[in-house]
């Protein structure tokens, strides 16, 4: 009956886990973050004043040709793509546009997860979309000879959750992938 009751937890706690964007892969876009931006079925000799690469505004805002300032923080780049072309034939400049937004994840831009104690190099580390909690105390060198794995507190969006990571790191499975901006915090 233990077992039974520890696997409900557990699965809970997995499907809290969950990351945001395991439906299609995406990430909601932030201020500063790098995108490129190419348009089709427009005038040959304005393709390259709008297809470039462009940072998000501290505002989170790009500027586009003819229809100004476009919101593209919060969003995906899927939804991005579908507002711009949507403005473009509202605002009756195009009548099909077909537009591309994809990300630029070079290290000026990248998301992080933070690892605050009981590792050897504590600190901001690249997330990745494999990243899992096990495979971020590795990147920051391993636990100290005074961490206390069992203890670990994984906080996410302001919540914070205790884990046992020496019951992970015996059951890779139960390893918990993680998301931009988590923080782990293994005591010492």
């Amino acid at each position: 009956m233990n077992t039974r009751i520890f696997s409900s937890i557990l699965a809970a706690c997995a499907f809290a886990f969950a990351p945001a964007h395991a439906q299609n892969g995406e990430l909601a876009l932030k201020a500063n973050d790098r995108v490129t931006i190419s348009i089709g079925g427009i005038p040959d000799n304005e393709v390259p004043q709008i297809s470039k690469v462009y940072t998000i505004s501290d505002n989170g805002t790009v500027n586009l040709l003819h229809i100004g300032e476009v919101r593209a923080a919060g969003l995906k780049p899927s939804s991005l793509q579908r507002t711009i072309e949507q403005t473009y034939v509202a605002k009756e400049i195009y009548t099909r546009p077909t537009v591309t937004v994809s990300t630029d994840d070079s290290a000026a831009t990248a998301r992080m997860v933070y690892v605050i104690s009981g590792c050897g190099k504590n600190g901001p580390i690249p997330w990745n979309s494999g990243m899992t909690i096990l495979k971020a105390v590795g990147a920051a060198g391993g636990f100290t000879a005074f961490a206390k794995p069992s203890k670990t507190k994984l906080i996410r969006d302001g919540v914070t959750t205790e884990v046992d990571l020496k019951n992970i790191s015996a059951n890779p499975a139960r390893d918990i992938k993680l998301q931009p901006e988590d923080q782990i915090i293994v005591p010492e």
